[in-house]
């Protein structure tokens, strides 16, 4: 658990939402053991109806990817090397290893699906989640294409709840009701933990100096800050590059282009405006 147990994350969950403390998860791929638990607890807690159970010939990942009907993902890696030394030194080439990484919605500290939403339905809680109101989405698909993880996505036509936007709502019933999200509680390594988003940070650099400390020199925590995201909610201890697990290392809020695209069209429509009085003096002569 966060901290020292005196203070755990399970004894603080019935306050989080009175006092509005930032909340967040934390996933460890060291801690992983590719069960699919948080999947199916999610799944079962939030209705979220199945994915057509299609077998996708990677490995024992029948989900594929995040969507409207997968809100973690568990996704499977072979390795050259057994996990614990990915990064971290030479093996045997005879050697096989496995990282497995539960992706999740990021929960963005600036969010791009909820700055393209034009309906209002997606908002923020005030323990710091990214919230889809289904009464209220239109399923217009702006935030779809919003999203610099490509998390979101609209639910099929056919499927309960069809045609609108879905991703993971941190379980917001469950915090405002005392508990934990569902995959949380349902992670029997405690590769995904919930608490408070300062302590997961001060916990994350901590079990990183573990690691490497013990030889794991490839494992980084992944919250792009420094980026025009600001953070995630969703911090990510990862070994190995972030591509790997299909997270950009510099992810960017497409908005943030807003401002150079209009900048383009007004220098554009300033020259042609330049161009035609030109053109008019020179026809006067």
């Amino acid at each position: 658990m966060i901290g020292d147990g005196k203070d755990s994350t399970n004894q603080r969950e019935n306050t989080f939402v009175a006092d509005g403390t930032t909340v967040g998860f934390l996933t460890d791929v060291t801690l992983c053991i590719g069960c699919k638990a948080c999947e199916v607890a999610c799944k079962e807690w939030n209705g979220v109806p199945d994915d057509g159970y299609v077998f996708t010939g990677q490995s024992y990942d029948n989900t594929g990817a995040l969507s409207g009907s997968t809100w973690r993902h568990v996704q499977f890696h072979e390795l050259d090397a057994p996990a614990g030394r990915e990064g971290g030194g030479a093996a045997p080439p005879d050697d096989l290893g496995w990282l497995f990484y539960s992706d999740v919605c990021k929960h963005c500290e600036r969010a791009g699906c909820l700055e393209a939403c034009p309906t209002g339905a997606i908002v923020r809680t005030e323990t710091g989640g990214v919230f889809v109101q289904d009464d209220v989405c239109n399923g217009c698909g702006y935030c779809v294409v919003g999203c610099p993880f490509g998390v979101i996505g609209r639910r099929d036509a056919d499927l309960p709840g069809g045609g609108g936007a879905y991703k993971c709502t941190f379980c917001y019933d469950r915090q405002k009701g005392g508990g934990g999200p569902a995959c949380a509680k349902a992670c029997p390594t405690e590769s995904i933990r919930f608490g408070p988003l300062d302590l997961l940070r001060a916990e994350a650099d901590r079990r990183v100096d573990t690691l490497h400390a013990r030889g794991v020199t490839g494992a980084t925590l992944y919250d792009p800050r420094d980026t025009s995201v600001g953070g995630v909610h969703a911090l990510s201890i990862l070994v190995g590059d972030p591509e790997r697990y299909g997270l950009p290392r510099a992810p960017e809020v497409p908005s943030t282009r807003l401002l150079r695209s209009w900048l383009s069209a007004g220098l554009t429509t300033a020259a042609m405006l330049a161009i035609t009085a030109l053109a008019f003096a020179l026809a006067a002569r």
